[in-house]
């Protein structure tokens, strides 16, 4: 059977998710976000309890850059089916905002699902929206569709 074929292992039965170019989408200032969120993903994910409310300060940080500068993409390119997107970027935020309040009452259990959850949503939402995005700003900035290489090991 062509492995192409197959459906994509779900991120659970993967281990935790890894930067590579399967997650290429082509438009390098969001292909660089998307390596900066994978690797502040992880460090939440491997934080010990002591340092979990930096490291979830640090995500949150980082999904509040990335989610704006998409927006900012979206709204200046005037992507049409913007605002779907743009409100998955504002109920993430919501989310981490709630798991933080909870994080500072002493409670760890929410943060480390919110890592989980990320883990598993942030594959989707690359390959369904932001793949769109990246499609729509390679036309707009290049001409063309953007053009991904990828390693087969």
């Amino acid at each position: 059977m062509n492995q192409d074929a197959l459906p994509p292992t779900p991120v659970s039965e993967q281990g935790p998710l890894a930067w590579s170019d399967e997650l290429l989408l082509g438009y390098p200032p969001m292909d660089h976000r998307h390596e900066e969120f994978v690797a502040c993903l992880g460090d939440l994910q491997r934080a010990p309890d002591e340092i979990l409310p930096m490291a979830l300060d640090a995500m949150i940080h980082h999904l509040a850059e990335h989610f704006g500068e998409e927006d900012r993409w979206m709204e200046e390119s005037g992507f049409p089916p913007r605002q779907c997107h743009v409100d998955e970027h504002a109920a993430v935020l919501r989310s981490a905002a709630e798991v933080r309040s909870l994080l500072l009452q002493g409670e760890m259990a929410p943060c480390r699902r919110l890592a989980d959850a990320l883990e598993d949503w942030f594959p989707g939402h690359a390959t369904h929206l932001d793949s769109a995005l990246a499609h729509w700003m390679c036309k707009a900035q290049l001409g063309g569709k953007p053009v991904v290489l990828r390693r087969r090991s």
